[in-house]
């Protein structure tokens, strides 16, 4: 099944921008193999690729790892991740953080991407 994938405008301005910067072609290329990893989520979860936060009835919040496209890191130790909202009964796929975990202020991963995206995006802040 197939997902409509959103890269969200505050992850484009904030973090992507940085990745497209730092990698130039090698970000464009990981880009568009994020963005069919995402239209087929399903396939992260059977990989163990995709680790599940928070799953409500109607939406799964989601982080997965990610490498840079001709590094020769893996998907874990490059520290790079992707925070999804998977809208479960519309097959949608909100795109809320790509980020570099040295991007985040703070002791602890979670604790700061929770707090970034109940800032900026209200409607996902009852559920986290």
């Amino acid at each position: 099944m197939n997902y409509e994938v959103i890269f969200e405008p505050f992850t484009e301005r904030h973090f992507i921008r940085n990745f497209a910067k730092k990698y130039k072609g090698a970000w464009d290329f990981t880009f568009k193999f994020l963005f069919r990893e995402f239209e087929q989520i399903n396939l992260l979860f059977l990989k163990n690729t995709a680790e599940t936060i928070v799953d409500s009835e109607n939406i799964k919040i989601c982080k997965t790892e990610f490498k840079i496209s001709g590094t020769q890191e893996s998907r874990h130790s490059s520290g790079n991740r992707c925070i999804v909202a998977v809208h479960k009964k519309i097959n949608k796929v909100c795109v809320l953080l790509v980020y570099n975990k040295n991007d985040l202020n703070g002791n602890n991963e979670t604790v700061s991407w929770k707090i970034l995206v109940k800032e900026n995006y209200p409607e996902y802040a009852k559920i986290l």
